[in-house]
């Protein structure tokens, strides 16, 4: 029986997967649609990573690696990392360091507000390492630093990527009421593959209902997620978190192929190719979502997207549901 979610064509037969994914044990080569031609650095992404260094700041683009970087900073665009360079967690995808973390920095929240308002971001997402070695999993910290932003730089628009707070909605509320305007937080992989993709203490459901919690307390705010493909999912799988997704209000999507940062990582297992990144897109697109960015070098911090919540934010006062 053919699945719903599964790729087919214009005559509804099932496509053949293995024409869609290249399937690659060991070793891998990356395929001709992963060489990207970099951006090269200007003066804004000089400007972002020197204050940033001086400022003692984290940011993600450059803890993970991203390939996007001097699109981005050049652009304007930068995520910011809260809270240290240490994670609580040890996610197999995840290339930011995990152990101990350090103790809060009581000027963060005042520092990271006097850095972006001197950087010239227009959009700043800000994200967190996990801290479940804090009651409340670092949520009034985080809440501060979006307050000390809204008021030292009212015109940025501030996007956040959270933590699930083991599923705490105290400490998602306490995040919502700091008044972002993108609430986001990633389920990062499909059902069948949360335990082995992610820390034992993330799970799929736990973050499914800190999205929805997040919905139903502001609908007003936008929420975002991400999935990270090439890990073994099967795209009928892809379909159904998407589909999970947007049953809870869900409105922004990003998909993106998981690239190996370190030998300690989970091994690439197949390298998507892009006819169903578009395909993921308009199954995306029918399924109602407000935007869907979905392509090898896309990140759950992805410019394209950035833009166009910038676009929609200044003509829109309510997301869709």
């Amino acid at each position: 029986m053919s699945c719903a979610g599964c790729p087919s064509n214009r005559s509804g037969q099932r496509v053949n997967q293995s024409s869609m994914i290249q399937l690659v044990p060991g070793r891998l080569r990356k395929p001709d649609w992963l060489k990207m031609k970099v951006a090269l650095p200007n003066e804004r992404y000089r400007k972002i990573r020197a204050t940033a260094q001086k400022m003692n700041l984290a940011t993600v683009c450059e803890e993970a690696q991203c390939p996007n970087i001097a699109e981005c900073w050049g652009g304007g665009t930068a995520t910011f990392m809260l809270m240290g360079d240490t994670c609580t967690r040890a996610c197999r995808f995840c290339n930011v360091n995990h152990g101990k973390p350090q103790q809060l920095d009581p000027d963060e929240p005042k520092n990271l507000a006097e850095a972006i308002g001197k950087m010239g971001v227009d959009y700043a997402v800000i994200t967190c390492v996990d801290r479940d070695d804090l009651p409340d999993g670092g949520a009034a910290h985080f809440a501060e630093c979006i307050k000390h932003l809204r008021t030292t730089a009212p015109h940025v628009f501030v996007e956040i990527l959270t933590s699930d707070y083991q599923g705490s909605t105290e400490s998602a509320q306490k995040v919502i009421d700091a008044s972002p305007h993108v609430y986001a937080h990633n389920i990062e992989t499909v059902r069948r593959l949360q335990s082995t993709v992610r820390d034992r203490r993330a799970n799929y459901e736990q973050s499914l209902s800190v999205l929805e919690y997040v919905k139903k307390a502001a609908p007003h705010l936008y929420t975002k997620s991400s999935i990270i493909v090439g890990l073994g999912e099967r795209p009928e799988e892809v379909i159904e978190a998407m589909r999970d997704l947007r049953a809870i209000g869900v409105s922004l999507l990003t998909l993106g192929q998981y690239l190996r940062p370190s030998a300690w990582n989970l091994p690439v297992v197949e390298y998507v190719k892009p006819e169903i990144y578009k395909f993921y897109e308009e199954e995306g697109k029918k399924m109602g979502f407000d935007y869907v960015a979905a392509g090898p070098f896309v990140r759950s911090s992805y410019r394209a997207g950035e833009l166009f919540v910038k676009n929609v934010l200044k003509t829109k006062t309510h997301p869709t549901n």
